[in-house]
């Protein structure tokens, strides 16, 4: 699964480029068969707009959240895209330069306010931003582009309209929540955030929103804190950014890449700051494992601990003979993976690219597995009897336990990240097959699939092509857990059709169709297929 190229003419740095929106569906080129299954649409999210007027955004995550979607009708494919109409966005499109601060990129104050009523407005608090470029998702009947904040975007999926802007602080307690929600056949929505528990110490709060009501009315209104996660410092919560759920139980790994809060309430109004200022790294505490009941909601106060890893993507979770085996997409060490992925660095020439990857954490994907049934007198040996894994747990002295992993797949630099599975079949079960982005030194350059019970690995991967996220969508008539297509957009900088939206076979990687459009198409992280 390691990448088979090189990428000395730099055409990546395409991918960080401003787009327009456009005014209509583009009907896309068509080669090869689209399978007569795929009647719906593949909605992607990225950033579009990487400065405004002559005021850059500076990091991956800043720039302006446009929605991207590919319809499929009667084997035809066109190709729409539109600006999210945040007030991040609107804002800075009025007022020409950059108005609320994002991920990596401080906003300046109004330069036409005085001093007096620039202090009034910090006074009031820190504008956080809308901006939701990072994935959307289905609450009851409605659809949500989202960030990590606590607001989030209801938009039409169908003209990719703007509906409106919904804060989650009102319904639950919570600072932010997630972009990476669990959702049950049913519609049952569960999500984690970071929240103020009792005593004025920070938490993380599991939330659950209900499918779609009888009475119409709007589930978020319905949600629910089911279960709360302990810090393990005080002030200073986790940088989460997704979690495990398996049929029972919910897994949440509290990595040591930290937001000092007190820091980030200080820091906007003293000084130019961002969030990725806030962040730091507790070099001794190491990676915590937690575990709660589903339902009814019930934290399990065993300590799990494991060396240091950075973590964005859980890949699946399930059950197994009185264990739970969580395989995830892991960066070694407690550095911040984020500090590589400032755009100056991306759109840098490749041996710079190559040379910023190397003091970077590797990344690598493992899998941990947490014994449910723990007796004191077992101290010092291995509580792992599953016969297929050689993960291990070991009970210490003082009651924690120990565990290491199982390395399903690892390559200098060559990361498997933004999982996928055949969530609807097998999320939260056991499983066989898991697909990803392969990230060459950072750069997106091929689609990997990998067996996690023989690690046998497929890559498909074509020169000066960087594709996305693959999204796996089930053949109706399958029987095997691979039977199915991948959808990924392509963005291919020096071909005459500068992008293209590509159909792989899911059992072996190869080339069913691909949909070329006129345009070029940048970054996009999540997305899905809507029926």
């Amino acid at each position: 699964m390691v990448s088979r190229f090189e990428h000395p003419a730099g055409s990546y740095k395409k991918i960080f480029e401003t787009c327009e929106e456009l005014a209509e569906p583009l009907p896309a080129t068509v080669t090869g068969r689209i399978p007569s299954f795929l009647k719906g649409s593949l909605l992607r999210l990225g950033p579009g707009l990487f400065e405004v007027g002559d005021e850059p955004f500076y990091h991956l995550f800043d720039g302006q959240a446009l929605m991207h979607k590919f319809d499929f009708k009667n084997g035809q494919v066109t190709y729409y895209r539109k600006f999210i109409q945040t007030d991040a966005y609107v804002r800075a499109i009025t007022e020409k330069r950059v108005v609320i601060t994002e991920f990596g990129t401080f906003a300046y104050p109004d330069p036409c306010k005085n001093i007096f009523s620039r202090f009034f407005s910090y006074f009031k608090g820190v504008e956080v931003t809308d901006n939701c470029l990072v994935n959307v998702y289905p609450i009851g009947e409605d659809f949500y582009a989202v960030t990590e904040t606590n607001y989030i975007t209801k938009v039409n999926t169908d003209t990719l309209e703007t509906l409106k802007k919904v804060d989650m602080c009102n319904f639950v307690n919570i600072n932010g929540i997630t972009a990476h929600p669990h959702i049950e056949q049913d519609g049952t929505v569960y999500n984690i955030g970071n929240c103020m528990g009792k005593g004025a110490t920070l938490a993380y709060n599991i939330v659950r929103i209900p499918p779609t009501q009888k009475d119409k009315s709007d589930p978020i209104e319905k949600s629910k804190v089911v279960v709360q996660f302990p810090s393990a410092e005080r002030f200073k919560p986790s940088y989460v950014h997704s979690f495990g759920m398996s049929v029972n139980y919910f897994v949440f790994v509290e990595t040591p890449v930290k937001i000092n809060l007190l820091k980030f309430l200080s820091a906007w109004s003293i000084r130019g700051s961002n969030y990725m200022d806030c962040f730091e790294s507790n070099e001794s505490q190491g990676t915590i494992f937690h575990v709660a009941r589903k339902d009814p909601g019930e934290y399990i106060d065993l300590k799990f601990k494991g060396a240091p890893i950075g973590m964005f993507h859980h890949i699946n979770t399930y059950e197994d003979q009185g264990f739970i085996v969580v395989d995830l997409c892991s960066w070694k060490g407690f550095e911040f993976v984020y500090n590589y992925l400032w755009l100056a660095n991306l759109r840098a020439n490749w041996e710079e690219v190559k040379k910023a990857a190397m003091m970077a954490p590797q990344p690598e994907v493992r899998r941990y597995v947490i014994p449910l049934d723990v007796h004191k007198e077992e101290q010092g040996k291995n509580l792992v009897s599953l016969p297929y894994t050689t993960a291990t747990a070991v009970m210490h002295a003082d009651g924690m336990i120990w565990l290491e992993p199982e390395v399903l797949f690892s390559g200098p630099r060559q990361a498997f990240e933004f999982p996928q599975i055949n969530y609807h079949r097998y999320g939260g079960k056991n499983y066989t097959y898991a697909y990803g982005l392969g990230l060459n030194h950072f750069i997106p350059d091929r689609i990997c699939k990998l067996n996690v019970r023989t690690k046998e690995t497929w890559v498909w991967q074509e020169p000066e092509s960087y594709p996305s996220e693959p999204l796996f969508v089930q053949n109706p008539d399958g029987i095997d857990e691979d039977d199915g297509v991948l959808l990924t957009i392509v963005a291919a900088p020096g071909s005459q059709r500068p992008a293209y939206m590509l159909i792989l076979n899911a059992k072996d990687l190869s080339e069913i169709a691909r949909a070329e459009v006129e345009c070029s198409i940048p970054v996009t992280f999540h997305g899905m297929y809507k029926q």
